[in-house]
């Protein structure tokens, strides 16, 4: 019975997959002056997560590092910018992979999120990858388009597994991600 529960946890550890992001690229949009800079400055640096925050006042383009090891919630910077006052125009995710094989229009988990990633190649991540966040109220509405054209499933619009997802043993309502390459 040893034996067999070692086996399972061989097998299992070798399918989840190992990724930590370490740093974001968010660009804000609805701007108007410098305090509204700050203020989209002040939520972020409100974050547990959040270790550091650069910001380009011109490009309204924040660097943001994380905290080494702690949980980054996606939706918790988009909510942070909004409460601001503000919209998410773009957000790119950078972090360290391993071994992390991806597909077009496949789902996958990373850490305790599930990505569906869209529009790629066929690949296996390695080291320092950037992903971008493409779903409804993190690109504008002609990339969010596009980007959604490319798939049939339903939760791309719904950004929450629907049936579509249940092939990959997703449970309903799981919070789904649609990124690319």
């Amino acid at each position: 019975m040893k034996k067999l529960l070692f086996i399972a946890m061989v097998l299992f550890m070798g399918m989840s997959v190992q990724a930590q992001f370490s740093r974001a690229e968010l660009q804000a949009t609805g701007l108007t002056c410098a305090m509204c800079s700050n203020a989209i400055n002040k939520a972020l640096q409100q974050l547990p997560y959040v270790e550091n925050v650069k910001v380009d006042i011109k490009s309204s383009v924040y660097q943001i590092s994380f905290r080494e090891g702690a949980a980054v919630s996606i939706d918790g910077l988009k909510n942070a910018v909004e409460d601001a006052g503000f919209s998410v125009g773009n957000l790119k995710l950078s972090g360290r992979f391993n071994n992390v094989s991806v597909a077009n229009d496949t789902h996958v988990q990373i850490g305790n999120e599930t990505f569906h990633f869209l529009d790629i190649k066929d690949q296996v991540l390695n080291g320092e990858q950037t992903i971008t966040v493409v779903d409804k109220n993190f690109v504008s509405p002609k990339k969010f388009k596009k980007f959604s054209n490319a798939t049939r499933m339903a939760c791309v619009h719904t950004g929450k597994a629907g049936s579509c997802c249940s092939r990959d043993g997703i449970k309903a309502d799981t919070r789904i991600y649609h990124v690319t390459i």
